[in-house]
């Protein structure tokens, strides 16, 4: 029998606070997606972990993000030496010292918060469910952030059958990755990783402009390159929210203009959106065929829309054997 279990979801919070956090209901699990800081300084990685701490849930599962450099202790160091005429003191102030930051993680376990590097981790919640979860902070760049990689390289996400969430920094091609300047930002290989394991939930960041969830039907058969043109079942798949249903758009009526605003300021006064794929509900989530994919980048892409609100998210997970 499955147990209706729910995650609090957020990512790119950029060492800014939630405004009423503690009006969220309480999650089963927290999950933070990256991006923690905006310059990696070890100030904003404290100030993460208060809003961590401030979240009511009995565990809370976090990933580095790009930003978050001073993690990804080699690209740390590459930096440090690169810049010859930075004053070792200075950089200790505030960035720390190698290993500072993710030691800062370690020592919050005790308040339920688990720092997840690459693969594949189990875990036996409190309200009697199993959950396995894919983890991964790498997105593709020709920049210096932490946890990159060139996009012509590649990266290979090993997500296995059986991985029920799915947590990555970045965004599968296709899939709430599209930029202020149209372009598809997010990575191929991990879409077909994503295609071809089919978790329940994929949740993500990094591309603040692509804010949002889908409840995407997968088709029958995998194609050997998988892609959201040939591996997604469009028809039956169900956009949850996007921004542009909230934000005004160059073409609507003032009637429409007027709806958005109203359902925006509802959200915010909430203080969070909610979406729920149980047995009950009225779109229940089809494990193995459907996939539930949110993109919850807290930091807006525009002065209009500064802050992003965090989902609020009930889904089935198998009983604990």
């Amino acid at each position: 029998m499955a147990i209706n279990t729910r995650f609090l979801i957020m990512s790119d919070t950029h060492g800014e606070a939630i405004p009423d956090i503690h009006n969220i209901p309480v999650a089963d699990v927290a999950i933070h997606c990256g991006d923690f800081t905006e310059e990696s300084h070890i100030e904003e990685f404290k100030k993460t972990l208060d809003l961590l701490k401030s979240i009511k849930a009995p565990l809370k599962l976090v990933i580095a993000g790009n930003h978050d450099f001073t993690i990804d202790t080699p690209t740390f160091k590459k930096k440090v030496a690169e810049s010859e005429a930075l004053d070792a003191e200075l950089v200790g102030k505030f960035y720390g010292d190698y290993g500072e930051a993710r030691l800062l993680f370690e020592d919050a376990r005790t308040d339920g918060i688990v720092f997840l590097d690459e693969g594949r981790h189990s875990f036996n919640l409190d309200n009697g469910a199993m959950m396995t979860v894919y983890a991964s902070s790498f997105t593709p760049s020709l920049g210096e952030g932490g946890f990159q990689y060139h996009p012509q390289q590649g990266h290979d996400f090993a997500i296995a059958e059986g991985v029920d969430v799915v947590i990555t920094h970045g965004p599968p091609h296709g899939i709430m990755d599209l930029t202020d300047q149209k372009r598809r930002a997010g990575c191929p290989q991990l879409f077909g990783a994503v295609a071809r394991a089919r978790p329940r939930l994929h949740c993500f960041g990094h591309i603040h402009e692509g804010w949002g969830a889908r409840l995407v039907t997968w088709r029958e058969q995998v194609s050997q390159t998988p892609s959201h043109f040939t591996d997604i079942d469009n028809n039956n798949s169900i956009i949850v929210q996007k921004l542009s249903n909230l934000e005004r758009q160059q073409f609507d009526s003032p009637e429409t203009a007027y709806d958005k605003i109203q359902e925006k300021s509802r959200l915010h006064q909430q203080g969070y959106i909610r979406t729920s794929h149980c047995t009950s509900d009225q779109a229940p989530l089809q494990a193995g065929s459907q996939t539930l994919f949110v993109n919850a980048a807290i930091e807006g892409a525009t002065e209009d829309y500064p802050r992003h609100l965090p989902w609020v998210v009930d889904i089935e997970l198998p009983r604990t054997s």
